[in-house]
């Protein structure tokens, strides 16, 4: 694969703190010797669990958000490799697979402006030409029996990840997605807000359940066109959080109702976070230990497909304490599905 970038024993080498006495999550990881045939590889490895990372900022750019996303994925995985490996973290059931790294286009992002739409015109163009390594990818690890977990990135990536896994599967997937906006904006060029509504018009997604919509930041004509499809269903947080008409842990129920008795992809958008650093930073949002309950619940589903945590952009002060987030979302993935099967 052209963008794709193969974590290495060298990689994993420079990233770990090994002490004595301990034993670090890395330590126990596997990696892939080669990119070829990864379907194959994959195939005959005794793991459950393929990470990944996604490096670009272009979705975000050509939905006019902050850029930052691209970093997300070196900040996790240097803080992943060094969780403690324990039997409550399951590290032999991980594979570290590396990252689609599209530098050259990070590159020519620096000479496009969000303000001229011809240049927006580029920058989703471009978002159609990540989506097709995205679902190529997940596509040869879901064909191969294993879950993945996909770091890093805009909300654009939903997309690869619903058609490859829909690919894989032969069959449409649904998809909960904890966030604060929507992301089924119209299918104007490709871009991190309409990923979901290019997965549902070409068939790849069927039930979507949004989770945590912030009413503030929803037109009416997209609570009309939601309220419209019956497949689609949404909550909002001022409704679960604020107004107290709705329930957390009920509302978590009537998400898995509507998409777990059938292979669903679960989104965390880092956005729904209360004063976590991504591309739409909110002062006012779910707290993380409610983000890791959410995680949990639907990680512990067997009929989950994959894992997308997304639009985290930490600056180079944040990155520990991002890392350290994405981190406790990934073991709190792991733990809850090697407990349910």
């Amino acid at each position: 694969m052209e963008h794709l970038k193969l974590f290495t024993t060298s990689d994993l080498n420079s990233n770990l703190n090994k002490r004595s006495k301990e034993t670090k999550f890395g330590e126990h990881v596997q990696l892939l010797p080669s990119f070829n045939s990864i379907y194959e590889q994959l195939s005959k490895l005794d793991v459950r669990y393929v990470v990944f990372g996604i490096k670009e900022d272009v979705g975000v750019f050509a939905n006019l958000g902050n850029t930052g996303t691209s970093e997300a994925w070196d900040a996790c995985i240097k803080v992943l490799l060094n969780l403690q490996s324990n039997r409550y973290t399951h590290a032999k059931k991980v594979l570290v697979l590396g990252c689609l790294d599209f530098e050259s286009y990070q590159k020519k992002l620096q000479k496009l402006e969000q303000s001229k739409k011809k240049d927006i015109s580029k920058a989703r163009k471009l978002v159609s030409e990540i989506d097709a390594s995205v679902s190529y990818l997940v596509s040869q690890i879901v064909s191969a029996g294993k879950i993945p977990i996909i770091i890093g990135g805009g909300h654009n990536n939903a997309y690869g990840n619903l058609k490859g896994s829909a690919l894989a599967l032969n069959t449409p997937v649904n998809a909960v997605n904890f966030d604060a906006h929507h992301d089924f904006r119209a299918e104007e060029g490709r871009h991190s807000g309409n990923g979901f509504s290019y997965a549902y018009a070409e068939g790849f997604l069927k039930n979507y359940f949004v989770f945590g919509l912030h009413e503030n930041y929803t037109s009416e004509r997209i609570f009309k066109t939601l309220n419209k499809i019956k497949t689609v269903k949404y909550n909002t947080f001022e409704d679960i959080a604020i107004k107290k008409t709705s329930k957390f842990n009920k509302e978590i129920q009537r998400a898995s109702d509507h998409v777990a008795d059938h292979h669903f992809g679960l989104e965390i958008d880092c956005d729904a976070i209360q004063n976590v650093p991504s591309s739409a930073m909110t002062p006012s949002g779910f707290s993380v230990n409610e983000a890791r309950q959410f995680i949990h619940h639907f990680g512990s589903q067997n009929t989950v497909c994959y894992l997308h945590i997304c639009e985290a952009a930490p600056t180079t002060n944040e990155a520990s304490q991002v890392g350290k987030l994405i981190s406790y979302f990934i073991s709190d993935f792991i733990r809850a599905h090697e407990t349910s099967i």
